[in-house]
């Protein structure tokens, strides 16, 4: 399955701070293409590293990196799909400060279940999860536009949100994340959980108050 929107609401405004979010990715992963393995290595979080006190700035570098053309792709997919009617929801600035603050707790959770690694781990999933988060308890009935696949078979469908991101999070569950690191292919799924686990707790703190009153309209 593959959201592409939200088709119950349409943010008033543009999401200026979802497009921000976007280009800084589009740059990041620029930067990569153009510097190679030794740019991804510095900038990429080394859980080794971060426990010996060393480099903590890449717990927020890493989250605008990405392994391959296919994580980028996927993962701005779901940032587009979900991010808009949440930046709405918290307004700009609470939102950018809720998507990093996501991203960070994500990469410490996996950070934490394997301190003793050397492998470099990035991507934004971990943040875009918190934003996953978020939009379960704050829209779960919104019917979310859906590619769904059946073999060679492509349809377009209506998924609630409350099971498209349920079935995601189940996923994540059984190990099948998209979080890539640069040598092994590996996956980061306790970020993915721990992102998501974040986003649900503190979405109503970052909502802002005007907000909390329309939630449940639809447009």
């Amino acid at each position: 399955m593959i959201p592409l929107s939200d088709e119950s609401r349409r943010p008033a405004g543009f999401p200026v701070a979802t497009a921000v979010i976007i280009v800084l990715n589009g740059l990041g992963f620029i930067l990569e293409l153009m510097n190679g393995d030794a740019f991804v290595t510095r900038w990429s979080v080394v859980p080794a590293d971060i426990i010996a006190g060393r480099h903590w700035s890449t717990i927020m570098t890493s989250m605008f990196m990405h392994a391959s053309w296919l994580h980028i792709i996927g993962n701005m997919i779901y940032l587009h799909a979900f991010a808009p009617e949440i930046e709405e929801a918290m307004k700009p600035a609470r939102f950018i400060g809720f998507y990093l603050l996501g991203g960070m707790v994500a990469m410490v959770a996996q950070v934490a279940v394997d301190p003793s690694s050397t492998v470099p781990n990035l991507g934004a999933s971990g943040a875009i999860a918190a934003v996953m988060g978020a939009f379960l308890v704050t829209y779960p009935g919104d019917r979310i536009r859906t590619l769904l696949f059946f073999g060679w078979f492509i349809r377009i469908a209506f998924v609630p949100a409350a099971l498209l991101i349920g079935i995601w999070f189940l996923i994540q569950l059984l190990d099948l994340g998209t979080v890539a690191d640069v040598q092994s292919g590996g996956v980061a799924y306790v970020a993915h959980i721990a992102g998501a686990a974040f986003g649900a707790v503190a979405a109503r703190i970052f909502e802002s108050q005007g907000q909390r009153h329309t939630m449940g309209r639809e447009f």
